[in-house]
């Protein structure tokens, strides 16, 4: 078997049980993200298709750039679209990311699509970008492929918390990611992200990852390094830390009011 050259870091790195932090991507449309990324430290870096209007081709673009630095992209796909998730795939995303899902059935349909035979039905594309383009044999790029990938599930709702369980039983899923503020504004409680429902839903949910042999992600909550202390030790291994969005204005925010102080008397 090839030496594999083009392994997912950050897959490798939730596999050793050590945290993975993850950047959102709304906004960047350049593929010097990824380096810039990594050099800040992060692990993985994620385009946001879901909340964005950026394009395949594009994402595509950013994910290629990434894997030659050492930083492994993941994509969040708008929807359940099976050809969305396979588009992305092709182009280079070494894992995958998709919202809003409640049920076990969702999950099995979204392994079909996500994953080759014999564990979904992927369709086959050859050499891939998140291989390096090498020249292998196909079943050992189809085994790859599937080992590699990580598929990561989204729960955003009271029902997708209900049926954590039943999710994390899915084979092929890698991944349960609480999307904590669209959670939060589903149960009727926005911005409160400290509540007991959603220390319950965490609880919940990680619960069914340790049953299960998957591993726990949590999202928005960025900057409460108390919750994301208190989530780690739940179980979480991966962390959207930010997005570019919020860091950019952050940063020129404070620049802002800096250069306001110190020259205007």
């Amino acid at each position: 078997m090839t030496t594999p050259t083009y392994q997912n870091k950050a897959k490798q790195a939730l596999l050793a049980d050590q945290l993975v932090l993850c950047m959102g991507l709304r906004q960047a449309r350049t593929a010097d993200i990824g380096p810039m990324a990594a050099s800040c430290g992060f692990d993985a870096i994620y385009v946001d298709m879901e909340h964005s209007a950026i394009s395949h081709d594009t994402t595509s673009a950013i994910c290629v750039a990434a894997i030659g630095h050492g930083i492994t992209p993941f994509v969040r796909v708008p929807g359940h679209l099976a050809s969305d998730m396979s588009r992305v795939l092709d182009g280079g995303a070494q894992g995958i990311i998709i919202p809003h899902v409640n049920t076990a059935e969702q999950a099995q349909a979204i392994i079909a699509a996500c994953k080759f035979p014999p564990i979904g039905h992927r369709s086959v594309m050859g050499a891939n970008p998140a291989l390096g383009y090498q020249a292998i044999p196909l079943a050992e790029n189809n085994s790859r492929l599937n080992h590699d990938t990580v598929v990561i599930v989204m729960l955003e709702t009271p029902k997708g918390i209900e049926n954590a369980e039943a999710i994390a039983a899915v084979e092929g899923v890698d991944m349960l990611l609480i999307g904590s503020n669209d959670l939060c504004t589903e149960m009727g409680i926005p911005g409160q992200l400290k509540h007991p429902k959603i220390k319950e839903a965490y609880e919940t949910t990680a619960a069914a990852c340790r049953k299960h042999g998957k591993f726990l992600g949590v999202g928005g909550i960025r900057g409460d390094l108390e919750l994301q202390s208190q989530l780690t030790a739940l179980g979480a291994r991966f962390i959207i830390a930010g997005n570019d969005v919020a860091y950019l204005m952050s940063a020129a925010r404070q620049d802002v009011q800096a250069l306001r102080k110190a020259c205007v008397k």
